[in-house]
């Protein structure tokens, strides 16, 4: 049995994978007066009178809404809503296994940017912050942005953020391994939608000056005159304004960063004609721009993918449980880009003793979050 099969058995064994549990007990007429009718009524009026006692009287305080619309769903693009429901509730159990945080799944009847905002922002009085997960590029940027502005708890894009946060810890450790500085290093990038703009982005305020993005027609160039506006605002960081194929522009790169949903995207060949030491991270799942066989025939120093049954696995469920724990702590209403990189530098700091197949730490590492949550201060 496969890893597909054995995954559809226990889903269907199971009917999924999360359930609601009780935090209180109802064995007696007295629990059930307490907590319901008519005990339920005096939190009831308190919360009328004073809206912000829900963080004290209901799981208001400790819980995310982790919301879909099956548009950019793994590698998998486009399968729609429900579809994507199976990878919510897993988000879901991420969040309360590494961060202690509820979390509910909630996948949207629509792909429409506007009704999804609308959606999201009737339901967020019931929760202390919004996930959202698996949305595409360019609407995730807008639906991000709006809800940012119309609401007053935390609205973090994981496929962005927590992408970006993951793979600037990653490099800051790999980089110190090849002994080079973010600052002079040559980076290319395959893939210019949810994950790959921000990514740029971040490593760029972090440091990186030297940045060639490739999206489905080339390399991002003054020359284009089809960029969206994303894509415009990282123009400057094409130094030397590229414009060749991917292979060519691979030559003397230090650092290959694969985020375009694409498999064998470059080969064995093409990462030797890279710099000393290069480094790949091929994240896009569930099959990466190279397979580490093949990058190691090119003499890759290190690699990373977003998967489980390769070291190096640089996947978000590192990122995203202590950044929403950090943000309830510490009663945060925005998540910044300052508190990204203050993510990226406790998770990479966390690591005291890289190695080239263990950069960051295991995904299964439960202190994780909290390290991150105390750097958000």
């Amino acid at each position: 049995m496969n890893i597909y099969e054995k995954s559809l058995e226990l889903h269907e064994k199971y009917e999924g994978k999360l359930a609601v549990v009780s935090k209180v007990p109802l064995e007696t007429a007295d629990d059930l007066s307490t907590y319901y009718s008519p005990g339920v009524a005096e939190p009831c009026r308190q919360i009328a009178s004073d809206p912000s006692l829900a963080y004290k009287y209901t799981w208001k305080k400790n819980t995310v809404a982790v919301v879909s619309d099956g548009t950019a769903v793994l590698g998998l693009w486009n399968i729609g809503w429900l579809a994507s429901l199976p990878v919510m509730e897993w988000k879901a159990i991420l969040f309360k296994e590494f961060g202690w945080i509820d979390a509910v799944p909630i996948v949207l009847s629509t792909q429409d940017p506007q009704k999804i905002i609308e959606v999201v922002e009737a339901i967020a009085p019931t929760f202390g912050g919004i996930n959202l997960e698996d949305i595409g590029a360019p609407q995730c940027f807008m639906i991000e942005e709006e809800l940012k502005k119309r609401l007053n708890i935390p609205v973090f894009h994981d496929d962005q953020h927590g992408t970006a946060v993951v793979t600037l810890a990653g490099l800051i450790n790999a980089l110190k391994l090849a002994e080079k500085k973010l600052s002079e290093v040559k980076i290319v990038v395959s893939g210019a939608g949810a994950a790959g703009l921000p990514v740029v982005k971040l490593i760029a305020l972090a440091g990186a000056t030297n940045i060639i993005v490739f999206d489905s027609k080339g390399s991002i160039h003054s020359a284009r005159t089809d960029l969206n506006d994303h894509k415009k605002e990282i123009l400057h960081l094409n130094k030397n304004n590229e414009t060749g194929s991917l292979a060519e522009v691979l030559v003397g790169a230090d650092i290959f960063i694969g985020l375009s949903g694409q498999p064998d995207t470059i080969k064995a060949e093409e990462i030797s004609k890279m710099a000393d030491k290069p480094i790949i991270f091929a994240l896009s799942n569930p099959d990466p721009e190279v397979h580490p066989l093949e990058a190691k025939k090119g003499w890759a120093f290190i690699i990373a993918t977003g998967r489980s049954d390769f070291p190096n696995q640089l996947n978000n469920v590192l990122v995203f449980p202590g950044i929403f724990k950090g943000a309830f702590q510490n009663q945060l209403k925005q998540i910044t880009d300052e508190h990204k990189i203050k993510a990226a530098y406790a998770l990479a700091n966390y690591t005291t003793n890289p190695s080239i197949e263990a950069i960051l730490p295991s995904p299964l590492d439960k202190n994780v979050a909290t390290i991150i949550a105390n750097s958000l201060i």
